[in-house]
């Protein structure tokens, strides 16, 4: 009988070892490929592949359509003949394991990244010629300006680092430069075209790459989950290329930003910065941004995961300068109108709702009326107050959930599995531990089960056994890491996205066990 049913793993290509510095697309990501494979999983969930900007944040990215150069793998480009193998040999302070050191990273590989490319305009072949001008035309639409934009950067955050001042583009740039007027953009090509063409060439690298990974899963019958956050950054080629469509004042600085309001969790909101879409602009170009933005992703990925979906019902708006969430407002989004317009050009496509948080009727409407699945997080199920409340008709609960969705022990935003659990309160391990094994326990015997790992194993199994079409375990929650395995904790700064573990980890025995689940629920049938 062949279902809906499947199943698989987070994880980020940065999070690999074996590769200098941070996890690449080299061998170790076809290793993780053929280790899903033979753990009968057929989905592999990522987060966004842009170029990191502050904080090193993929959901903080330079570009919503380039590739992030961190990513790419020299021993491949070595291999290729299309960089000089001397100059692709790591310095002492760059390591193979342990987390990731972003600042030494960057610091260390993109002059080596620049040489590449160097190397790549001499030397390549006739046919690695034709296949670069081809990538070039046939993504001219987003790479020009991707380009443009960090050869201008790239100057100007030099001299604010001389000034001591900023280098965001709308803070710093020449006003010519800043509302990106075609002829000062021309000027600026022209007399820039080797950095240009380095940038280019760099993003041909990861094309080249990530294409090669992604045929190579999909082949195996695993398809690839991307990840696209709502807004885009503020210092990006996004906004800069597209000022028309974003609200900003007449120097490029947004008249608003994004964030969410004051909760249970932060008495103050989270404020975010991003730019806020003029959305009655976007409407009068039939939204033609955002279908090329979800295209590219398609080209790149098999689904696409969109981060905060809420914000296209009603989003939070907060007035540029403001130093919390407080003093924002909710203003309509362009509801269903924006995925009618996606679906007239691209036809139906598959899209995960993340419709976490503050979740209106209105939201559950726009969700469902798309079609699109939204996402339970198991961790959200255990709340004593709520099952005292409702007698366990938690909606994060696997009884309660509907088909279409998507299941999640946790999320890159959360902590591990383990890590909730050694924190959690005993009656919250109780609850959790008596739903896991199906019987009564005692809070000492609920804690000895977290403690020795099998409660771990058994929420893990509960979400592979739910009704969720859907189930997506992040990686630390097979290995059984603790919160030092966290991807990121959000509001906060220096250790997030660092996380790296061995592929010594991705044992039979593990691979052995996820089939049996994925068997056991029909989810490899």
């Amino acid at each position: 009988m062949k279902t809906n049913r499947t199943s698989g793993i987070l994880l980020h290509p940065t999070s690999f070892s074996g590769s200098a510095g941070i996890g690449t697309l080299g061998l170790p990501s076809y290793q993780f490929v053929d280790w899903l494979k033979k753990a009968g999983q057929t989905l592999w969930q990522i987060l966004p592949l842009g170029p990191t900007g502050y904080g090193d944040s993929p959901y903080a990215s330079f570009s919503t359509f380039a590739g992030n150069p961190l990513l790419i793998d020299l021993d491949d480009l070595a291999k290729k003949g299309w960089a000089d193998p001397a100059s692709i040999t790591p310095p002492d302070y760059i390591k193979s394991s342990g987390r990731v050191d972003f600042g030494a990273v960057v610091y260390w590989k993109n002059p080596v990244l620049n040489q590449a490319a160097d190397f790549f305009q001499k030397n390549c072949s006739k046919e690695d010629r034709v296949l670069y001008e081809a990538f070039k035309n046939d993504n001219s639409a987003w790479l020009d300006n991707y380009a443009n934009f960090m050869s201008v950067k790239a100057f100007y955050d030099a001299k604010a680092a001389e000034e001591k001042t900023s280098g965001i583009w709308f803070k710093y740039w020449p006003e010519e430069l800043r509302a990106c007027e075609p002829s000062a953009v021309s000027k600026w090509n022209a007399s820039h075209t080797k950095e240009i063409e380095r940038i280019k060439t760099i993003q041909f690298f990861f094309d080249r790459q990530w294409s090669a990974l992604k045929k190579y899963a999909n082949d195996k019958g695993i398809k690839i989950i991307g990840d696209i956050p709502i807004f885009v950054a503020p210092d990006s080629a996004d906004v800069w290329a597209n000022q028309r469509l974003f609200q900003l004042e007449k120097d490029g600085r947004p008249t608003c930003v994004a964030g969410v309001p004051p909760d249970y969790f932060s008495a103050t909101g989270q404020l975010w910065g991003n730019p806020l879409y003029d959305w009655d602009a976007m409407a009068k170009t039939n939204y033609y941004w955002w279908v090329d933005r979800i295209r590219r992703c398609l080209q790149l990925v098999d689904c696409v995961r969109i981060d905060h979906f809420r914000g296209f019902e009603a989003y939070w708006s907060v007035p540029f300068g403001e130093e919390t969430a407080v003093n924002g407002k909710w203003i309509p989004g362009p509801n269903k109108a924006l995925f009618d317009a996606i679906k007239k050009e691209l036809g139906d496509i598959p899209i995960i709702a993340e419709d976490l948080g503050l979740i209106t009727e209105g939201v559950r409407a726009l969700r469902d009326g798309c079609g699109f699945p939204g996402m339970k997080v198991l961790q959200f199920a255990f709340d004593p107050a709520e099952a005292g409340k409702d007698g366990m008709l938690n909606a994060f609960l696997p009884h309660m959930f509907c088909q279409n969705c998507v299941v999640y022990t946790g999320t890159h935003d959360n902590q591990t599995m383990q890590g909730w659990l050694d924190s959690a309160s005993d009656a919250a391990v109780q609850i959790a531990a008596q739903y896991a094994f199906g019987k009564k326990m005692t809070e000492q015997e609920a804690r000895a089960s977290s403690d020795s790992g099998e409660l771990r194993d058994a929420l893990v199994k509960t979400a592979i056994a739910s009704a969720a079409d859907m189930a997506v375990i992040p990686m630390q929650d097979i290995l059984g890491v603790g919160d030092e395995g966290r991807m990121n904790a959000p509001s906060t700064v220096g250790a997030n996205w660092t996380w790296r573990f061995d592929l010594a980890e991705l044992t039979d025995d593990r691979a052995e066990r996820l089939a049996f689940l994925s068997s056991l629920y029909g989810r490899n049938l």
